[in-house]
C-alpha cells in the first residue's frame, strides 16, 4: 500500500481524536458509568389511569464537558413497543443553545418531571430507560441506554367494580290492622243500653264483618276494647260511677251478641277476660274536641272558659251561665259524649312465606306488586329473581320498582345490556327516584364514562350504596383519600386498598378482619400487597400463598406484580410463583 497515503489516513484519525478529546464529549461517554440517575416512583405507579414520574441526576466536578449539550429522554420500554417521553436538555458552560446549564468545576444536578401519560396494560412489566444523545456543534454520539425503573405498580386496578345497585323496598307486611268500632250511646244519667242502640248502622257493619271473618284463617281476633265516658255536665263522683256502669252495660251487650254464636268452636268474644275496660268520668277533651269541630256561635267563648279554668266545677258553673248556649249543648253536644267505645282488635293475615314463593313462580297473576316485589326476596337464586321481577314488570309496569329490581337482579347476574334497557324503563316510571338513577350510574361506569356516573350518583343522594359506588370511581380516578371518605364505615376490601393507596398500609388487615370478605382469595392478596409496602416479607409470603391455594389465577399475576419486585430473588417467593 502507499506509504503517502498511509501517512494521510493516520494523520485524520490524530486529528478526529484530537478534536474528540478537545471537546470533551469522548470523555463523557468513557466516563457515563459516572452519572447518577434517580427515579421516583420506583417502580413507577400507575394512578388514574395514567402514569407520571420524576427523574433526577447528579453529574461529578469535571465530568460534564463545557462545549457539550447533552438531550435526555427517559423511554418507556413495554412488549407492545416503546413510548419517548419529552427530553430534557442539559448544556455545558461553553455551550451553545439554550437548556439547564451544568458546571465543569463544580458539576451538578437536574430534576425533571414527565408528562402524564395513558396507561396501557403493556406497560405492566414495563421498563423505562434514559436515553442520552451528546453533541458538539454539529457532531453527535449516543451515550448507553440505561435502565432506572424495572415494571409499573398497578395496585388500582385491584379495585373491585361491585356496584351496589338500589332495589325498590316492597310495602308488603305480615298483619293489617283492621280493628272494628262501635259506640253504644246513652240518655242523661242512665247506663242501661237501649235495644235501638244494638241496631245502629254502625253495630249492623260490624255484625256483617264478624259474621263474615269471625271463623276465617286470614283474620286474627286479638281482643276487645271497651271505653266508657261520661259527659262533663252532672257531678264528678256521679260521673265516675256512671262511666263504670257504662262500661259494664256496653260490655254485657257486645258480650251478648257474640253469644249468639252457637258455634262452639268460636270463643272470642264470649268471655270476660277477652274485654279490656277503660273508663273516663267526664270527657272534656271529647268535649273540647266536638265544640272545636261545631259551627255553634259561642264556640270560642266555650273554648276560652275551658282554657282559663282547670277545676271542672268551675267550668261546668261559667259553661250554665251562659243559659240559651247551653240549651244548645245539651242538645246537639252533650249526647254525644254519653258512650261506650267498643273496639274489637282484629289483623288481617296475609299469605305466608311458603304460599308467596310458589305463587310467585307457578301463579304469579294471582300476587299484588308487594307480594311479588317480596317473595322475590325469598330466594337467593338469581333465575328465580328474573323470573319474578320479570312477571312483576309484566303485570305492574307502570310501578317504577318491578322494572327497577329487574334491572338490579340482571347487574347481579353481569347482564349490564338488559340492565340499563330496564333501568331505563323504571326511570320513565320513576320520575326521578334516587334509586333509579343510582343505578343508571352504574351502567355509566360500567361503560366506562366516569365522569357522567359521577354526576348520577351526586344526583341520587347519599344513600350508602351510592357513597360506595363514588368510593369506587375515586379509586379508579386516583383519589384515594375521597375514596375513603366516601366508602365510610363499610368493611371490606375496597375501603381497604383506598386506605393502603392513601398512606395507610397498616390499616388493610383491620379493615379486611372487620368484614364478610376476609376470606376471599383477593382480601388475602391485598393484604400481602400491604405487608410487601411495610416490608413484612413473612406476611406477604403467608397471606400470598392463602390467596393462591384460593385462587389459582392469582399465581401468574402475583409473579409480575411490581408490589413484589424486592422479592423476585427471595426463595420463598419464587417457589409461589412459579
Amino acid at each position: 500500500m502507499n506509504s503517502n497515503f498511509l501517512r494521510t489516513i493516520g494523520a485524520g484519525l490524530s486529528v478526529a481524536v484530537i478534536l474528540t478529546s478537545c471537546d470533551g464529549l469522548g470523555k463523557m461517554i468513557k466516563k457515563q458509568k459516572d452519572i447518577k440517575y434517580t427515579v421516583s416512583p420506583n417502580p413507577i405507579e400507575m394512578h388514574g389511569d395514567s402514569i407520571q414520574f420524576s427523574v433526577s441526576g447528579k453529574f461529578n466536578p469535571k465530568l460534564f464537558a463545557k462545549k457539550v449539550t447533552l438531550t435526555l429522554t427517559p423511554v418507556v420500554k413495554s412488549a407492545s413497543g416503546e413510548k419517548a417521553l419529552k427530553p430534557i436538555v442539559l448544556v455545558g458552560e461553553k455551550a451553545t443553545g439554550s437548556g439547564q446549564k451544568i458546571g465543569y468545576t463544580s458539576g451538578g444536578t437536574f430534576n425533571y418531571t414527565s408528562e402524564k401519560f395513558a396507561y396501557e396494560p403493556s406497560m405492566r412489566n414495563a421498563k423505562v430507560e434514559v436515553h442520552a444523545v451528546g453533541s458538539v456543534k454539529k457532531k453527535e454520539k449516543k451515550f448507553d441506554p440505561i435502565e432506572l425503573a424495572d415494571a409499573t405498580v398497578v395496585t388500582p386496578l385491584l379495585v373491585r367494580n361491585d356496584e351496589k345497585g338500589i332495589m325498590g323496598k316492597d310495602a308488603f307486611v305480615k298483619t293489617i290492622p283492621v280493628n272494628q268500632t262501635t259506640h253504644i250511646y246513652y240518655t242523661i244519667n242512665a247506663s242501661n243500653v237501649r235495644p235501638a242502640e244494638m241496631k245502629s248502622e254502625e253495630m249492623k257493619a260490624v255484625n256483617e264483618f264478624l259474621k263474615a271473618n269471625l271463623g276465617s284463617p286470614w283474620y286474627e281476633f286479638k281482643g276487645i276494647n271497651v271505653n266508657a265516658y261520661a259527659s262533663p255536665d252532672g257531678e264528678t263522683d256521679k260521673n265516675e260511677n256512671l262511666a263504670k256502669d257504662r262500661a259494664k252495660s256496653g260490655s254485657m251487650a257486645v258480650m251478648s251478641e257474640f253469644s249468639k254464636n252457637k258455634d262452639k268452636t268460636v270463643t272470642f268474644g264470649k268471655t270476660k277476660d277477652q274485654y279490656q275496660v277503660g273508663t273516663t268520668k267526664e270527657d272534656w277533651e271529647g268535649f273540647k274536641a266536638l265544640m272545636e269541630a261545631s259551627s255553634m256561635a259561642d264556640k270560642d267563648l266555650i273554648l276560652r272558659v275551658l282554657t282559663m279554668y282547670s277545676d271542672p266545677e268551675q267550668r261546668r258553673k261559667e259553661i250554665k251561665n251562659l243559659s240559651k248556649t247551653y240549651v244548645e249543648l245539651a242538645d246537639k253536644v252533650l249526647p254525644k259524649l254519653r258512650r261506650s267505645e267498643i273496639t274489637i282488635m282484629v289483623d288481617k293475615k296475609s299469605r305466608t312465606d311458603e304460599q308467596i314463593s310458589k305463587l310467585a313462580t307457578s301463579n304469579p297473576d294471582s300476587l299484588s306488586i308487594e307480594e311479588l316485589l317480596y317473595g322475590a326476596n325469598l330466594t337467593n337464586d338469581l333465575n328465580t329473581k328474573v323470573q319474578i321481577y320479570q312477571a312483576a314488570e309484566k303485570q305492574y309496569g307502570s310501578d317504577w320498582r318491578s322494572s327497577n329490581n329487574l334491572g338490579v337482579a340482571y347487574l347481579m347476574q353481569n347482564k349490564v345490556t338488559e340492565a340499563a334497557e330496564a333501568f331505563k324503563r323504571a326511570e320513565t316510571a320513576s320520575a326521578g327516584k334516587p334509586e333509579v338513577t343510582n343505578n343508571l350510574g352504574i351502567i355509566q361506569a360500567k361503560n366506562g364514562d366516569r365522569v357522567a356516573a359521577m354526576d348520577l350518583y351526586k344526583k341520587a343522594g347519599g344513600a350508602p350504596e351510592t357513597k360506595y359506588n363514588m368510593g369506587i370511581l375515586e379509586v379508579r380516578n386516583g383519589k384515594y383519600s375521597d375514596a375513603v371518605s366516601n366508602f365510610g364505615d363499610y368493611k371490606g376490601h375496597n375501603k381497604a386498598l383506598a386506605q393502603m393507596l392513601a398512606g395507610t398500609p397498616g390499616a388493610v388487615n383491620e379493615t379486611i378482619n372487620a368484614s364478610n370478605e376476609k376470606e376471599m382469595a383477593y382480601s388475602y392478596y391485598l393484604k400481602a400487597v400491604a405487608a410487601a409496602r411495610s416490608a413484612n416479607n413473612a406476611d406477604v409470603l403467608s397471606n400470598l400463598k392463602t390467596a393462591i391455594e384460593k385462587d389459582g389465577a392469582l399465581k401468574a399475576y402475583a409473579k409480575d406484580d411490581a408490589e413484589f419486585v424486592k422479592l423476585r430473588a427471595d426463595g420463598g417467593f419464587t417457589a409461589l410463583v412459579n
